[in-house]
């Protein structure tokens, strides 16, 4: 070898090293962390709990029917598994009558039933007094009844737009941003406001994307799905539906073989998903999704900062990292929104921008997902990024890496420069 190459070769290893050094604290945490894989024992005893307690099966289980008709929204319930001290129990009662609340057995089982105040899944899915506490947001701050044309669509952009097909969900999450839609009972849009929506797209010709969502998308009848979608599908101009859904997430049993094959017949579909903690990616998640991605759909991630949740860049890190495994593309970070009822949630801006700098570089560019305050007002999603752009002057601009070293960049083009 030549003085050069071991160099080069000498040169190459302190920078390898210089880079394992970049990651060691991750490195260093990451084989504590919990995720949905390595809590499946814990999962699987929950789910044998609860089992037993609706003197249930495991094909019970696995239908999305029955998880739906046993979510649990009763405190009385929720206190045989979980050792509610009596002024939670109290309080979850007070913030029932006000905002309503239901978790399905299924997400129910990912709780740490033994340390169930610290679990994200336990802090996403049951009422906190925090709720009616807060003065402060907007029951509407999206500005959705503003942006509505005709009844169940939300148009916030030039070629796409929004079908509100049900105010139902699997589990109603807690930072819920349409949480002034849930009601005190589940309801589906009716056929008639569905085809005055699809009457809307096909005399606006400029739409070419429709995301059918709610509520959940998935909590329509494969009937009503199959049907929604066939009519897009015949619509010319419409070029991509999309489906927004929990469902992989809060009850992947809903991901049955007979909905693959409706959704198999309308491509192109993309699914949007809202993973929002390693622990909500289990065994039972990555086979739903594998059967959607089976069925010719593509997975996108749209996951909300939330505080004492996931507003802690090692543990965002590892969730995109997880949801990579099982084929989900994180798409987005949201800046969780300024509803009323869910101030507790909210992080600083800031915040978020130190997460996407320690991913950025950090981890795959696939994991890095696109960080967004949604503008009030329904003006909608607007990027936030990192500074890296420093300056521009002459024919030099200065920027800056990932690992915030400062360099300049030529910028000239190549017949310019002749």
């Amino acid at each position: 070898m030549n003085a050069q190459n071991t160099d080069n070769l000498f040169i190459s290893l302190n920078r390898a090293d210089e880079l394992r050094s970049r990651i060691q604290d991750y490195l260093d945490i990451e084989p504590g962390m919990e995720t949905g894989f390595r809590a499946r024992e814990r999962n699987a005893q929950n789910r044998s709990r609860i089992l037993e307690y609706f003197d249930a099966s495991e094909e019970d289980w696995n239908n999305w029917v029955w998880q739906v008709k046993n979510r649990i929204s009763d405190v009385n319930i929720l206190s045989q598994f979980l050792d509610l001290k009596t002024n939670e129990y109290e309080e979850i009662q007070m913030v029932s009558k006000k905002y309503r609340w239901a978790i399905s057995p299924y997400y129910l089982s990912l709780i740490d039933f033994t340390n169930y105040r610290e679990s994200p899944i336990f802090k996403q899915a049951v009422p906190d007094i925090r709720e009616i506490n807060d003065h402060h947001g907007k029951l509407d701050p999206m500005g959705e009844l503003t942006t509505s044309p005709v009844a169940r669509v939300t148009r916030r952009y030039p070629d796409r737009l929004i079908i509100n097909v049900s105010n139902q969900c699997a589990m109603y999450c807690r930072h819920c941003q349409r949480r002034r839609n849930i009601g005190e009972k589940d309801l589906h849009s009716d056929k008639k406001q569905l085809e005055q929506a699809l009457a809307y797209i096909r005399d606006n010709h400029e739409i070419r994307d429709v995301l059918i969502t709610g509520g959940d998308a998935l909590m329509l009848s494969n009937n009503r799905l199959d049907w929604l979608l066939g009519e897009l599908h015949k619509i010319q101009h419409v070029e991509i539906k999309r489906l927004g859904t929990r469902t992989p997430v809060t009850m992947p049993q809903r991901i049955t073989p007979e909905l693959c094959q409706i959704l198999k017949k309308y491509p192109p579909i993309y699914v949007n998903t809202q993973f929002n903690h390693p622990l909500e990616v289990t065994d039972e998640a990555k086979k739903a999704c594998d059967m959607l991605i089976e069925s010719g759909c593509v997975l996108g991630n749209q996951a909300v900062l939330l505080k004492s949740i996931n507003d802690d860049a090692h543990i965002m890190k590892k969730l995109n990292q997880e949801l990579l495994k099982i084929r989900v593309r994180p798409y987005y970070l949201f800046h969780a929104k300024q509803v009323k009822g869910t101030a507790h949630f909210v992080t600083s801006v800031e915040t978020g921008l130190n997460i996407m700098e320690q991913l950025r570089g950090y981890t795959s560019g696939l994991a890095v997902p696109t960080y967004i305050i949604n503008a009030p007002g329904g003006l909608g999603k607007t990027p936030i990024l990192p500074q890296y752009f420093m300056a521009i002057k002459d024919e030099q601009i200065t920027m800056r890496t990932w690992e915030r070293k400062i360099l300049t960049y030529h910028n000239k083009t190549i017949e310019e420069a002749t």
